[in-house]
């Protein structure tokens, strides 16, 4: 019987603790962890995480800030908000809403944020962080992935990782993770050769290509481990992930259903990294 790795009680959990540690931070420190969330422009996606990500802040004590930015703005003027928050010492955790509009760069503007306060952990210093084995802000997905392998008892050491998809925001620090966790990992995407078999020798797999139910059965080992970061929509607009879940579940010894899967633990994980922010700052 397949066991459904459930992230949106996962998450919940882990919040309702968050909620604790910050009233506590609030007691003993008189700090009380500040995220703000830079959103340039109106796409409909874009609005909705960061709605969700607002309340979930709110919901565990913190302060939380959203900036909403014309379309139109200019790359200085967007840096110059990026720096008035980077002084801000209410603020511990600074995130610009991906994508951005084309006229601005993205990479200029994931420079321009303090490495202490990016919790997307996105930030060229992160990023050398995390991959020599010293990580501090971590992407959110991926550490909310390994969240989800702890309280699941999924054992990597010596297990074979395959992960389809090397983007920045997911499959490169993902790898990085697992190879943390002494798993043996292989990075795949679109010009991967035969990628389908490469998949049938995973352990565990990570699937985040962006396209809906691109993983059948046929890619999988019996009794491997599944994630699926994937969100699309179908015809009909339903919400989908990149795997095919009903026919992947019959073989997949553990999997993440979508929605109701990695999607609240990246929220949670938002949350973890400004808390631990907000501690530091306590410390220095």
């Amino acid at each position: 019987m397949t066991e459904i790795i459930n992230g949106k009680v996962l998450a919940q959990k882990m919040q309702t603790e968050l909620t604790e540690k910050v009233t506590q931070l609030k007691r003993e420190k008189g700090i009380v962890p500040g995220l703000v969330v830079i959103l340039v422009g109106d796409n409909p996606a874009s609005q909705v995480y960061v709605r969700n990500k607002e309340l979930a802040a709110l919901a565990a004590g913190f302060k939380s800030e959203t900036v909403r930015l014309s379309e139109s703005i200019c790359q200085e003027e967007l840096i110059a908000v990026i720096e008035h928050y980077n002084v801000d010492d209410s603020i511990h955790g600074i995130l610009v809403q991906l994508p951005l509009p084309k006229h601005i760069n993205d990479k200029k503007i994931i420079l321009a944020i303090d490495p202490k306060k990016d919790v997307d952990g996105f930030h060229p210093m992160n990023t050398g962080h995390l991959w020599s084995g010293r990580p501090l802000m971590v992407p959110c997905t991926p550490a909310g992935i390994m969240e989800m392998f702890r309280n699941y008892k999924v054992d990597l050491e010596g297990k074979h990782a395959v992960i389809i998809g090397r983007s920045n925001i997911v499959g490169k620090p993902m790898a990085q993770l697992l190879l943390d966790k002494n798993a043996t990992v292989t990075l795949t995407h679109s010009r991967t050769r035969h990628l389908k078999e490469v998949c049938r020798h995973a352990d565990v797999l990570i699937v985040a290509i962006g396209q809906g139910h691109f993983v059948t059965k046929e890619f999988i080992k019996e009794g491997a481990v599944v994630i699926d970061v994937g969100m699309n929509r179908d015809d009909s607009g339903k919400l989908i992930g990149d795997v095919a879940f009903d026919e992947v579940a019959e073989v997949a010894s553990k999997i993440t259903p979508v929605p109701g899967g990695v999607g609240p633990m990246t929220i949670t994980m938002l949350l973890e990294q400004t808390y631990q922010a907000a501690l530091r700052s306590v410390s220095h």
